[in-house]
């Protein structure tokens, strides 16, 4: 079953492999920008755009607070649809070190 949101985009790639972990947003800005050795660094109303649209779609919850912080994880769906992205990608990168496309019908 192919979802409206896939392929995903690399802000939410990056959101949904940072939440495997509870984080709240600011945290996950800062991991964000780990993860990607500096090269993606999100601004707070793109970062809470995706959020709240990755909530709506039952990809990640609110799991508790810290002081005013909501505090997000990934969920079970969340989960599986990055293991479909996974899947998707290592299949793209395979034919890449195949040198070249196969051409069978």
């Amino acid at each position: 079953m192919k979802h409206k949101l896939l392929p995903l985009s690399e802000t939410m790639h990056y959101i949904l492999l940072a939440l495997r972990e509870p984080l709240h947003g600011y945290a996950v800005m800062q991991k964000i920008e780990h993860m990607s050795k500096g090269s993606v660094s999100l601004a707070a109303g793109t970062l809470y755009g995706a959020i709240e649209n990755l909530s709506k779609h039952g990809w990640i919850e609110p799991v508790g607070h810290s002081g005013r912080r909501k505090i997000y994880k990934i969920t079970e769906e969340g989960s599986t649809i990055l293991k479909m992205e996974q899947e998707r990608l290592s299949h793209i990168l395979s034919l890449y070190e195949e040198g070249e496309v196969n051409e069978e019908v």
